[in-house]
């Protein structure tokens, strides 16, 4: 997996690198099949900061989070649970779907294995 961090017209200290990199590093127990992760950085002149957290899984599934505030750390912590509640509910609806489609798979056999009814 690789870990991205990058910033747009803010520097990224080596205190806010380690503090993404510790939230983001979290995140692959929420979905297995992880490839990057991307963190954007971002600043502007009037004090507001930016965070875009993107996570680039198998199957060219993108998923993203954003955040803006005041503060960056709170920012990153912020984006980090949104992002672990997007790849906890793609999570549940891949199972959700690879468990439907065994289950069905299951019935059609039972139902083949029946006698039909009106045969003598």
């Amino acid at each position: 997996m690789i870990v991205t961090i990058t910033g747009k017209h803010i520097e990224v200290t080596d205190a806010i690198r380690a503090h993404a990199e510790e939230k983001v590093e979290k995140l692959p127990r929420y979905y297995d099949s992880i490839t990057q992760i991307e963190v954007v950085l971002e600043g502007n002149n009037s004090g507001m900061q930016g965070v875009e957290i993107l996570v680039h899984a198998e199957h060219n599934d993108l998923l993203i989070a954003k955040e803006t505030g005041t503060d960056t750390y709170a920012c990153i912590d912020v984006a980090a649970h949104k992002m672990e509640r997007q790849l906890r509910r793609a999570k549940e609806k891949q199972r959700s779907h690879k468990a439907a489609s065994a289950s069905e798979v299951a019935d059609i056999e039972i139902a083949s294995q029946l006698p039909e009814e009106g045969v003598a």
